[in-house]
């Protein structure tokens, strides 16, 4: 079976019609806060984009995208994305924005090679969000400056959702931890990077971890990142590397880390070849939204993708994804929650 965590004595808060109702409400306060606190504008966003043409993002690299050939289009394939990553600069540079200002939107994904648990659905929805930066602001203190901004809004929304539902109270800490993936692998040598996960987000209850996809100094990586957005390789400061991060908190009904979003600065000509060499790449260089950044025609942006499903189960106090979107899920586990009183939609 599937990696399922079951609650002990799980009793949800809100039954189906009330969560149905909460998620509306979550969703319509949270992207209007996020919109307003980081000028952005909301844009229409493809569900799928033509394959080979390097626009897709490739997660971890070993991940396969859903494609189809279209009859129409002489078989050509298309493929569903796994997210906007890519698709967003483009979107920023063509529509002439100004710097500070940005986009969000709505993004659908499948991701068949998901390892379904509490967390990982095959259905991916978040909103996925960039903006307009000035090269002078490819600096780690800009990214905090606008993780600041981001949990301000997740602060927001829990209160909003505290003061309709009294007995869901507020537990984010009144401010977030930013810490170091490379700093995290020598405080816990002995430990995966989950484990390292659990023990800052156990201790400090918010945590922006900065520097994912890079080499840590034992040669490991704290997870993966494709090379071709996040700058995960420039030089932060203090001897660290990496303008991209994890916002992840404590989940009290799990017990563990939970991821909420992930963001960072992204890369510019000389730090796409860099981690483009480093993952031994290279020839993406001659892929369409490759070689158009490498030209200079895409400006430079900070962007990121935040779960919409992950955010309501957090406010919610759901013990299972399942309960916030509606997905297809392995016969054993789905018996499971019905056994523990996890209503899967």
């Amino acid at each position: 079976m599937s990696s399922l965590y079951i609650p002990k004595d799980y009793k949800p808060l809100l039954n189906e019609k009330e969560t149905e109702n909460a998620i509306v409400l979550i969703k319509n306060f949270f992207q209007l806060s996020l919109s307003t606190a980081l000028n952005l504008t909301r844009v229409t966003a493809p569900l799928f984009v033509r394959s080979g043409i390097g626009l897709n993002d490739d997660l971890n690299g070993v991940e396969r995208p859903v494609s189809f050939p279209v009859k129409d289009m002489g078989e050509t394939r298309l493929e569903i994305v796994h997210s906007l990553a890519k698709w967003k600069r483009l979107k920023v540079t063509e529509m002439g924005l100004k710097t500070g200002f940005g986009i969000y939107t709505d993004m659908n994904a499948i991701r068949a090679d998901e390892e379904l648990d509490n967390l990982h659905s095959l259905y991916v929805d978040q909103w996925d969000w960039e903006m307009r930066i000035d090269p002078n602001d490819r600096t780690v203190m800009y990214l905090k400056d606008i993780v600041r901004k981001l949990y301000a809004c997740l602060k927001q929304t829990e209160f909003y959702i505290y003061d309709r539902y009294e007995y869901i109270e507020p537990i984010l800490p009144e401010r977030i931890t930013f810490l170091y993936a490379d700093d995290l692998q020598q405080e816990f040598p002995n430990k995966s990077p989950k484990e390292r996960e659990y023990e800052v987000c156990k201790k400090y209850g918010a945590v922006f971890i900065i520097g994912i996809g890079g080499k840590l100094p034992d040669g490991s990586i704290h997870d993966g990142r494709a090379p071709d957005y996040d700058d995960w390789i420039t030089e932060s400061g203090d001897g660290h590397r990496g303008l991209n991060g994890d916002l992840m908190v404590w989940n009290p009904v799990l017990q563990n880390a939970m991821e909420l979003s992930s963001m960072g600065i992204r890369v510019d000509a000389q730090s796409l070849k860099q981690q483009l060499q480093e993952r031994g790449c290279p020839e993406r260089e001659k892929l369409l939204f490759h070689s158009k950044l490498l030209s200079g025609a895409l400006v430079q942006t900070l962007g990121g993708g935040i779960g919409q499903s992950r955010l309501c189960m957090y406010f919610l106090r759901k013990a299972h994804i399942g309960e916030i979107q509606v997905s297809t899920w392995p016969s054993d586990m789905v018996d499971e929650c019905l056994k523990a009183g996890i209503n899967i939609l």
